[in-house]
């Protein structure tokens, strides 16, 4: 094992006894009085040393060339039952604080005469093994269905510069496909059904159609081949499309991988934007569809080229911008030349967990790293629309964080 991986296996491993020696309070404090309470304990903690022995050999066996694919039934089964625990530790945490409070309230008036501590009460320890069921169902949910429950959401942005002729104009946008991780071909033909059901204007996929290799699209050319719309379908890369992850034999073999890539988005009807753009007229006005290669804060590469991108582009054109890694908003899209009014972009899956509830709360983990990470945001009358992903990678499901197709109609204001 690298020195890299047996550190962050470490870190993992320590991090994974942390969340088991708290949710084992439960367990513990349930069994306390059964006459089973010694096979309890050493079944919880047998296969807690079972599942941690199967991930470092996982960690220890990793091969670079197979990809994170090769985690996805130990990810789905670490994922489940440490999730559960977690959330089973989140609530004992909630009532230590309160016997913590308690404590210090008895030591305050003398009365603390039982220890500073009361014994955790058996229904609190009930409530988390039952909150921790809960999510175990949910992420066996999320594994088994909730991965291919696509989800369309609709957005309607007004511009005041909008050409008159675009005013209703539609797009229907689908963002990292990674096809390597499919497992389910009539789900998949169920989701591209219902990209072409919109019926817009226009299909933009915003990167990452593999997870590593091109051969990986190969089952799904045809699939994704149906995808039709009146203005076409457009296309650009994501950082995962470039083979950065796993080892080639050479730069030679690497970069043939990436053009027959290329050469495969071209085949299925895609028009792929290398740091180019495309005028698209209606009704003699005209818009830019802007393309660029992956652009993301290191360690993500930064192929993307706007300057090249818009080279010979018309001046105070109404401006949509394709690209990948939505911290290109901030890092160069916002203070651009030329006004981009829209951008599109995917990357971060919404971390594939997480809860939207419309109106009062959107939350992932994936947001401490990305201000931008799902659905609309806006400054200085710029927008960016950060997609939630068509598919999935490592983690084998969708828990909160739905599959989506986005429809977004342009109008003018």
């Amino acid at each position: 094992m690298k020195p890299e991986y047996f550190v962050r296996t470490i870190v993992l491993i320590t991090f994974l006894f942390i969340i088991d020696l708290y949710a084992y309070q439960a367990v513990k404090t349930i069994v306390s009085k059964s006459v089973h309470k010694n096979t309890a304990h050493y079944a919880y903690w047998l296969v807690s040393l079972l599942l941690m022995v199967w991930l470092v050999y996982s960690m220890a066996t990793f091969k670079k060339n197979a990809g994170i694919q090769q985690f996805t039934l130990i990810s789905a089964v670490i994922f489940a039952v440490y999730i559960a625990k977690l959330f089973m530790a989140f609530v004992l945490l909630g009532e230590d604080g309160f016997r913590v409070l308690e404590g210090i309230g008895k030591k305050i008036i003398g009365a603390n005469t039982n220890g500073f501590l009361h014994e955790r009460r058996k229904f609190i320890a009930q409530l988390a093994t039952g909150v921790g069921a809960i999510m175990l169902g949910a992420v066996a949910y999320g594994v088994t269905k909730g991965k291919y429950n696509y989800k369309i959401v609709r957005r309607s942005i007004s511009f005041a510069d909008l050409p008159d002729a675009f005013d209703g104009f539609t797009i229907t946008q689908i963002s990292d496909i990674h096809s390597g991780s499919f497992d389910n071909k009539a789900a998949v033909e169920h989701g591209i059904d219902l990209v072409n059901d919109q019926k817009s204007d226009v299909i933009l996929f915003t990167g990452d159609i593999v997870n590593n290799i091109a051969t990986e699209l190969e089952p799904w050319k045809n699939s994704f081949s149906r995808l039709k719309a009146p203005m076409g379908v457009f296309s650009i890369l994501g950082n995962h499309d470039y083979g950065d992850y796993i080892n080639w034999d050479s730069a030679v073999e690497k970069e043939n991988n990436l053009q027959k890539l290329i050469a495969m988005h071209r085949s299925m009807g895609f028009d792929i934007l290398l740091n180019e753009h495309r005028t698209l007229q209606k009704s003699g006005q005209q818009i830019n569809l802007v393309g660029v290669e992956n652009w993301g804060k290191p360690p993500f590469p930064q192929y993307g080229d706007l300057s090249k991108a818009f080279r010979g582009a018309t001046k105070q054109a109404f401006n949509i911008l394709m690209s990948h890694d939505p911290s290109h908003w901030r890092g160069e899209v916002l203070d651009f030349s030329q006004k981009i009014h829209l951008t599109l972009s995917g990357h971060t899956h919404g971390m594939q967990f997480g809860v939207e509830i419309p109106g009062w709360l959107k939350f992932s983990p994936v947001q401490w790293k990305y201000p931008e990470w799902a659905d609309l945001y806006t400054e200085k009358e710029r927008y960016l629309y950060v997609n939630r992903g068509f598919g999935f990678l490592g983690f084998p499901g969708r828990v909160g964080i739905m599959p989506e197709i986005t429809v977004i109609t342009l109008k003018k204001a």
